[in-house]
Parts: C-alpha cells; sequence; structure tokens
C-alpha cells in the first residue's frame, strides 16, 4: 500500500509539473535564431517550426538571421541567452561538430553551452558547376583539375561549414588543388557560380534544387552514399569513383545550457509533432530534407561522432581560423 501510494505521488507530481510547464511557458514570444542567410536549409526549417508553434502555442514565432563566422554569431548569441525556453538556434554539423576544432579561438563551447532539443533533418550535399566548365561528370571534374591544379575554384557559405568542409574532403579524396572562396552565405555564391567568377560549388540539395531543376547550373553528385529521392537522377560521388564519401548536412534545434527539464521535454514534444506531420514531411522530402526528429540522447550521440569525423577532415586540410 505504501508503495502504491508512493507511486501515485511521484506520478500526481510529474503530472502537476508538465502542467505547470504549460501554464507558464510560454509567456511571451519565442526566438529562433538561424546563423545563416534566409533562403537556405536552417532558414526553411526555422520557418515550418515558426508556423506550426504560432498556431499550437498561441505566442508569436519569430525568425531571425544571424549569419556570420561559419554560424557562430548567432550561436553565440544563443549560448549566452537565458535558458528559459524563449530563444532557440537551428544548430547545424558546422557549428556543433566541426568548428570546435576549426577555430583556435572560440567564444562559446560548441557542446556545452548547449542543451540539446532534437534532431531536425538532414541533405545531401551537392556538387554543382558552371554549366561552361565543360565537364559532364565528377571523373571529367577531377580530370580539369589535375590538369590546371589551383586554377579552378570552389565557393561555400562560409569557412567551417559542412559545405566548405565537403570540398577539403572532396579534395583530399580525388588527390586534387582546388582553391576554397568562402561566401557570407548562399546567395552571395550562386549567383557567382551563375555567372563563372567560382568554378564550382558545394550547396545543401533542399537549397540548390529549383537551381538545378531550371538548368541554370549543372549538378555533378550528391555527397551521400544514397542517391536522394528527392533527384534520383543525380548519381553519388561515391559511384563516380569516389568510395566511401559521405558529408552530409544535419540541422538540429538547440537551446542554452541549462534549460529546465520541463520545457526541453515540450519542446521536443513540439518539434517531433511538427515533422511527423504527414504534410510537412511531404514538403520537405520533396524539398530535399529528410526529417527526422528523435531524443535530446540521440542528438548529443551524433554530435560526438560527428565531431570525431570531421575533427580529421579539417586536421587534414590544415584550415586554422580566429572568430
Amino acid at each position: 500500500m505504501t508503495f502504491l501510494l508512493f507511486s501515485f505521488c511521484a506520478f500526481s507530481s510529474q503530472a502537476q509539473t508538465s502542467q505547470n510547464t504549460k501554464a507558464v511557458w510560454p509567456k511571451q514570444a519565442i526566438r529562433i535564431i538561424v546563423s545563416f542567410t534566409p533562403g537556405g536549409a536552417p532558414d526553411i526549417l526555422a520557418r515550418v517550426l515558426a508556423e506550426s508553434w504560432q498556431q499550437s502555442l498561441g505566442v508569436p514565432i519569430l525568425v531571425e538571421n544571424r549569419p556570420g563566422f561559419g554560424g557562430n554569431i548567432g550561436a553565440d548569441l544563443v549560448a549566452k541567452s537565458e535558458p528559459d525556453g524563449y530563444t532557440l538556434l537551428i544548430g547545424t554539423v558546422g557549428i556543433h561538430a566541426i568548428n570546435g576544432a576549426l577555430y583556435e579561438k572560440m567564444s562559446f563551447d560548441p557542446v556545452k553551452d548547449f542543451t540539446p532539443i532534437s534532431f531536425l533533418a538532414s541533405t545531401p550535399n551537392v556538387l554543382i558547376v558552371n554549366k561552361q566548365l565543360g565537364v559532364g561528370n565528377v571523373h571529367e571534374l577531377i580530370e580539369l583539375a589535375k590538369a590546371k591544379p589551383n586554377q579552378l575554384t570552389f565557393g561555400s557559405s562560409g569557412v567551417g561549414t559542412s559545405l566548405h568542409m565537403s570540398g577539403e574532403l572532396f579534395k583530399e579524396m580525388a588527390g586534387i588543388q582546388i582553391r576554397h572562396i568562402p561566401y557570407k552565405g548562399r546567395a552571395q555564391s550562386l549567383p557567382d557560380l551563375v555567372s563563372g567568377r567560382i568554378s564550382m560549388l558545394f550547396d545543401n540539395l533542399s537549397s540548390s534544387l529549383p537551381l538545378i531543376k531550371a538548368g541554370e547550373v549543372q549538378a555533378l553528385g550528391v555527397t551521400t552514399l544514397k542517391r536522394s529521392h528527392a533527384a534520383p537522377e543525380i548519381p553519388t560521388l561515391a559511384e563516380q569513383g569516389l568510395p566511401g564519401f559521405e558529408a552530409v548536412s544535419w540541422f538540429s534545434l538547440m537551446a542554452p545550457a541549462n534549460l529546465p527539464p520541463a520545457i526541453q521535454k515540450r519542446l521536443n514534444q513540439l518539434t517531433r509533432r511538427t515533422l511527423n506531420d504527414p504534410e510537412v514531411k511531404s514538403r520537405l522530402l520533396a524539398g530535399g530534407l529528410d526529417p527526422v526528429p528523435g531524443s535530446p540522447k540521440d542528438l548529443s550521440k551524433l554530435i560526438s561522432q560527428e565531431s570525431i569525423k570531421w575533427s580529421r577532415v579539417v586536421l587534414q586540410s590544415g584550415a586554422k581560423l580566429d572568430q
């Protein structure tokens, strides 16, 4: 009888805590910080969450773009915010698994200064080239790069992003020398690719798919081990002479460290509900994003694994930066 009474009290306490959380949070607008320019995958995911949450929570959900330093500017803002559930971050593989190895000094810890909420989605990166480059596949591009060492250029949306590291991995595995041209965001790099100011670009498939379908750029290969459901006609780099090539861009929802567990749980539930909605899921898949919300524990494990992988690529590339 005593055990049953204790169990009942514990259950009642948990239920009361949950009810209290719903009663006191949220009381004001929630900001979702995107550390990159508008139009890319992080921005798309933030706006999907904002649209859904605003309807269910009844408070404004504001999306703020704070680009710069490979995502570090926006991440720093969130890391130093109050852990009250009102300032959130669209985390990326660059921010949480690459930048720690790339930057000599950082104003925040990419792991310890955040509370993981949920994995959001992943997307292949895609290698796209200027149509006047005169290559039709990855093999021809590699041959051209070997014939013209350091003459071809590849752009990215910033130093240390997964798009930059995709290029570094490509250089390493293909045994070529191509020059990296970093941009503040894809909005600046894509026009330069179309005009021919840069030779090639690694971009999120979800972001560049409209340009590929419109015939403005030429897609040579995706960076996943399997072809994308959104564009099955584009072969992988792995099947074009680079076996094992894999560089996936992934995105997560993060909050400042020491977020109360009850709010962390509520945010995780809201995220799962949004991304598991059939209409939302179908829309994201069609755009090249694969939504797979999960637990905070799963997200922490992924960050640890990816940090090991990309630290090796950063080390081999020799890239080091000061924030």
